[in-house]
């Protein structure tokens, strides 16, 4: 296979999961009946598993790349030239894992209440060296949606003892009743460390960036006519263990704007009109990093790492060596390490999300 200095492109990759949404997803494929499902994500550049209930003899979540006019899936690619397409640095520290799992998630029901653990709650109890902070990305809000909004963080925190109680009975006003809205709108960044209790409103599709792994404590159980099995709600143990995952810290909704959102930061001058900025960075997670590339005309743009990009608005056309790829909004690709840099031109201005590994120090 000739993949050398190519973008690598992906195909759709839809991933069942326990609430509904898609809908938006289905027209980017341009399906003849755009309809929301149990498909409501695209993962995009994955290496990861999902963990479905009842659906463990099915193998989704892992992506399939398309190299020129070659389709091969993406962990197989990557184990043809690790350091070409991770980097000698990251292949030493983390072999063929590329630390982090990227999404497109589409909602059309506000999603279970859940948690996930940290990296240090999944190595002490998991046998896992991942948890599953997250990083969101809002790219567009359902027509129909007036205030959109995250739950994120107790603003009115319960008791443990209270708060157990009220999974076992499935009282989901009291469960809410713990949260206030905390408003979002396209363009906004937000990151969720381990721990955090949330939930994401209805009628929002954003980017999902997260560690590589599928942990999470659902304590609603029931959403869009489905109900977990017992199993799927607490990582295949019991709710008196899952109760450590839990920050009961008490936010009011300034102070869950002032710790989860995000401020973008420019840290490279491409050109006058053309620039990036980085969302979220080392002082914020030694997890993953997420930037965006706002560019108009013409650029030459070299990375050390390699990134999953994703074109959040307008469209461009990027050249490696002889090869040019043309990309509009929500095409999605991955630069590889070994890629010394590519030429990204856009005469109307485009803006490109880019999601990175941690970085090695």
């Amino acid at each position: 296979m000739d993949y050398k200095n190519k973008l690598v492109r992906f195909t759709p990759n839809r991933v069942w999961r326990t609430y509904t949404g898609g809908k938006i997803l289905d027209e980017l494929e341009q399906k003849a009946e755009p309809k929301d499902s149990h498909f409501p994500e695209d993962w995009i550049g994955s290496t990861t598993q999902a963990v479905n209930p009842d659906r463990e003899d099915i193998v989704e979540g892992l992506s399939h790349a398309v190299v020129g006019a070659e389709s091969i899936r993406f962990d197989t690619l990557l184990a043809l030239d690790p350091s070409y397409f991770l980097g000698a640095q990251h292949t030493k520290a983390f072999d063929l894992n590329p630390m982090l799992l990227v999404k497109f998630l589409d909602s059309s029901v506000r999603l279970h209440f859940q948690a996930h653990p940290t990296a240090e709650f999944a190595r002490e109890h998991l046998n896992s060296h991942h948890g599953k902070a997250e990083g969101y990305y809002i790219l567009e809000v359902r027509e129909d949606i007036t205030e959109p909004y995250v739950y994120v963080g107790f603003q009115h925190p319960p008791s443990r003892r209270a708060f157990k109680d009220m999974i076992e009975r499935q009282d989901i006003s009291a469960m809410e009743a713990c949260f206030e809205k905390i408003p979002v709108k396209p363009g906004d960044c937000l990151y969720i460390p381990g721990g955090s209790p949330h939930a994401i409103g209805e009628g929002i599709l954003m980017v999902e960036i997260m560690e590589p792994s599928d942990w999470a404590v659902r304590f609603e159980f029931s959403k869009a006519g489905y109900t977990m099995p017992e199993e799927a709600r607490f990582m295949k143990r019991d709710l008196e263990f899952c109760m450590d995952v839990f920050d009961f810290t008490q936010l009011s909704v300034q102070d869950a704007i002032n710790t989860f959102y995000q401020q973008p930061k420019i840290t490279r001058q491409y050109s006058d009109q053309s620039y990036q900025e980085s969302l979220i960075d080392d002082a914020v997670t030694d997890k993953f990093r997420v930037k965006k590339s706002t560019i108009t005309g013409s650029i030459n743009k070299a990375e050390q790492d390699f990134y999953i990009g994703i074109v959040v608005r307008g469209e461009c056309r990027i050249q490696v060596a002889d090869e040019v790829t043309q990309l509009k909004q929500f095409d999605r690709f991955f630069c590889p390490a070994g890629i010394d840099s590519v030429t990204i031109e856009s005469a109307s201005g485009v803006e490109i999300l880019e999601c990175y590994p941690p970085a090695i120090t």
